[in-house]
């Protein structure tokens, strides 16, 4: 029989790898492993420990032979989480920020779970070298971007309870094109379903967060489309040539409402950093194009972080230029209180409030006085407390 002394480092992560694909509560993640190339690396000094791209995955050979086959499993579902949770795309802003902490970050969420779905089994383990990793029970249930912050407030000489046992490859999902990264997301969604068919046909339940990341995707264009639509319907006046489509279903031919003065449509824009310019674009073309169907008085952009740092308004055929004419100001924390407070006292005429944003907000969700759809980048774990919210993937923008 093989021992670990006889096995190379290359065949320990293989067999690790099928041991995972075979287990009831990692046979879901079967696509995700399977994903991109998986290497060994002997030369310590270009890879100490393991890393991942978001797609590839380089594991280093003397930390392999240092590991136990349950440490071995717990790190190679460490990076696969990674892969999962999209983290070298999604967290690449608060790297931008502390390189440190955003590793930290991604790590703590990744091994409390993985501790908690193994802590009676002990099948993968968070022992002996990858005891020093980040751990602490406070972090349970936070997604990256809060634990960063968490991190971000504490004293700068804190780590929060523990150092990365990995690398992180921030700096090479960053050299990926947007092509290439819509690309990878769209990869990452046929990955996780070839897995949860998988599992499925085998009877296991697999991991949850697995069936979050599958629920059906609504598509934020029509939700968007249509709340505009409906909050922008005017009731000034009643015309019976056009009937009330609420009341059809119920066989009742009633007016509709018609307005001459619509208002403004205020978007309100998120700039604490994961928003980049390549989703604003093609944000604001699709509100653009929503807007020529509605006709507001104008469209009015509120840049915010903790407070509105940018207010521009658009009004007629300046519209046409919204997306090259756009100037974004902010970058620090994110309070989105501040946008209903502002219209309030400037007294604008929101006939209708589009909040863009990742979600990670510190003070709550605002008290609003006007209709508002909240549009969730990145962030299904969002659920705002009011409004109406429809969440986006970056990868669909």
């Amino acid at each position: 029989m093989f021992t670990n002394q006889t096995l190379t480092a290359e065949q320990r992560v293989s067999k690790a790898v099928i041991a995972l694909m075979g287990n009831d509560a990692y046979r879901a993640l079967a696509g995700i492993l399977i994903m991109g190339t998986r290497r060994v690396e002997t030369d310590p000094a270009k890879c100490p420990t393991a890393y991942t791209d978001g797609l590839n995955e380089v594991y280093g050979a003397d930390f392999v032979d240092r590991l136990t086959d349950a440490e071995l499993r717990f790190l190679i579902l460490h990076e696969n989480y990674h892969k999962l949770y999209r983290h070298m795309t999604t967290w690449k802003h608060l790297w931008d920020k502390n390189p440190q902490l955003a590793n930290q970050a991604c790590d703590y969420v990744i091994n409390v779970k993985l501790c908690d779905d193994n802590k009676d089994t002990r099948f993968a383990t968070m022992t002996g070298e990858l005891e020093r990793g980040c751990y602490n029970e406070k972090y349970r249930g936070w997604d990256s971007g809060q634990v960063f912050d968490d991190l971000l407030k504490q004293s700068d000489d804190s780590d929060g309870g523990g150092e990365s046992f990995d690398e992180h490859g921030f700096d090479a999902a960053a050299e990926m094109s947007a092509d290439e990264q819509r690309e990878l997301a769209k990869e990452l969604d046929e990955a996780i379903r070839q897995g949860a068919l998988m599992a499925g046909k085998t009877g296991s339940g697999g991991d949850r967060d697995l069936a979050e990341l599958l629920k059906p995707q609504v598509d934020w264009r029509e939700v968007l489309r249509e709340f505009v639509q409906t909050t922008c319907t005017g009731s000034d006046y009643s015309t019976w040539r056009r009937p009330n489509r609420r009341y059809i279903g119920a066989g009742m031919y009633m007016p509709s409402g018609i307005s001459e003065s619509i208002g403004e449509i205020v978007v309100a824009i998120d700039t604490s950093g994961s928003i980049g310019a390549h989703e604003l674009s093609a944000f604001l073309t699709e509100i653009k194009s929503v807007a020529d169907t509605v006709h507001p008085d104008a469209i009015r952009l509120l840049y915010w972080d903790t407070a509105v740092c940018g207010d521009e308004r658009y009004a007629g055929d300046e519209c046409d230029n919204i997306v090259q004419s756009t100037k974004p100001k902010g970058g620090g924390g994110t309070d989105v209180a501040c946008v209903p407070e502002y219209i309030t006292e400037h007294n604008i005429k929101a006939q209708a409030v589009v909040v863009l944003t990742d979600g990670h907000l510190y003070g709550g969700w605002g008290q609003w006085s006007h209709p508002v759809l909240w549009t969730i980048l990145d962030n299904p774990r969002a659920t705002p407390t009011c409004g109406t919210t429809v969440h986006i993937k970056s990868g669909d923008l």
